[in-house]
């Protein structure tokens, strides 16, 4: 049954679900949209829907082919919603679970759409702050690019900063989804264009190699490596696009690359690319080695790994769009200070195990026990053969600890 929002549009079915709301496939005016419709609290805040109505033009004024266009926003009793276009494809996390990583001229195409995307938005004034794979769309009607890559949308500008008012959070709380996040966020700093290029440079790292850079274990883990943390280098990367990666994943926001200047290096990045099959990287082991996370969770049953975003609830469930959206304690600067303390996530060619890992030292443990075990049936040996020979009569001769001989009488 069809469900009025406002008087102009119909939402008919549910598309996907997340931690801000739902989004819906809707009917208005000029044909299909797609209508999130917030979360109910959100509607009832009026400060925070004043705000809103106030950033209406600034998102209305965001028209790039790779950004999903804001068609009207509807503020209607207990209702507020985002009118936008429709895209009939999927999101690029989507399409991670089912490959896992994507060869490097179609994961460096799609980053270059939404890089031009950023660019249009920062100009505009308009920073994102909440760019990872959910909030990438990617057009399965439009023009195959590199690689056989779909076009990439951006999409959910002005949802982070909705939730993210002074009203709802204080200054000791920070908002976003742990794996992107920048350093400067998780030290409380005010968030600027360069978090995009940040999370977007994340993003990229992900696409390449599967998993996240600073990813995996408990959330304050994961923050904590965003401010402590170089990122490793992924075997098999060639050096112009690594470099890149690395200054856009650099912790002084000054360091990194406008949006732009991402863009258009990544375009000319593409013809070198051209043909490399995805890397050949095993992913980082991601169990507990925090001794407060060991003490924590010893007693539950062990969980799946998860690759990409996690939740900020260890074991909590995901939406359907596992959108992990929501605010958390910024750490302290003594947490910040104490390091990560061997949750480095160093990645490997495949088939080697990473030193420190839970498989590596679990084989070292095997290791000594043989060894141990080897010395004890030696040693059980050689008594044997010693009583074989003297008949198993009398004490067995003393032995010289420095001529490892029968000493004489």
């Amino acid at each position: 049954m069809a469900r009025n929002i406002g008087s102009r549009y119909a939402a008919h079915q549910v598309l996907g679900r997340g931690s801000a709301g739902t989004v819906w496939l809707g009917e208005g005016p000029e044909g299909p949209v797609a209508i999130k419709l917030l979360r109910e609290d959100l509607a009832c805040d009026q400060e925070l829907v004043g705000r809103f109505v106030r950033e209406r033009t600034a998102l209305l004024g965001l028209d790039h082919p790779h950004v999903v266009g804001v068609r009207d926003l509807v503020v209607d009793g207990s209702d507020l919603a985002l009118v936008m276009d429709l895209v009939r494809g999927t999101d690029l996390r989507t399409r991670l679970d089912r490959e896992r990583r994507l060869a490097p001229e179609a994961a460096v195409a799609i980053v270059a759409d939404v890089a031009d995307g950023l660019a249009a938005a920062h100009a505009a004034g308009v920073v994102h702050r909440d760019v990872k794979p959910e909030n990438i769309l990617l057009d399965m009607e439009g023009p195959l690019g590199p690689g056989g890559a779909h076009p990439a949308l951006l999409t959910d500008f002005g949802v982070a900063k909705l939730i993210d008012t002074p009203r709802r959070t204080k200054a000791t709380k920070i908002i976003g989804t742990p794996d992107y996040l920048a350093p400067e966020i998780v030290e409380g700093l005010p968030p600027r264009a360069a978090v995009d290029i940040y999370a977007l440079a994340t993003v990229l790292y992900e696409l390449l190699a599967g998993f996240t850079p600073f990813g995996g274990g408990h959330p304050g883990a994961v923050l904590r490596r965003h401010v402590t943390e170089t990122v490793v280098p992924l075997p098999g990367v060639p050096d112009e696009l690594w470099q890149l990666v690395v200054q856009c994943l650099a912790k002084a926001p000054a360091s990194r690359l406008r949006a732009s200047e991402l863009a258009a290096r990544l375009h000319e990045l593409l013809p070198v690319l051209a043909g490399m099959p995805p890397l050949d990287v095993d992913e980082p082991d991601t169990g507990s080695t925090e001794p407060y996370e060991e003490a924590e969770y010893a007693a539950r049953p062990a969980e799946p790994r998860r690759r990409g975003a996690v939740p900020l609830v260890r074991g909590s469930a995901t939406d359907s769009n596992r959108d992990t959206h929501t605010s958390m304690r910024v750490p302290g600067p003594d947490e910040l200070a104490g390091g990560a303390r061997g949750t480095a996530r160093a990645p490997r060619a495949s088939g080697r195990r990473r030193p420190g890992s839970a498989r590596h030292r679990a084989v070292r443990r095997r290791r000594i026990t043989l060894g141990v075990a080897g010395l004890v049936l030696a040693a059980a040996a050689g008594v044997g053969g010693w009583l074989a020979v003297s008949g198993g009569d009398g004490p067995a001769p003393p032995v010289d600890s420095e001529q490892s001989a029968p000493v004489q009488p």
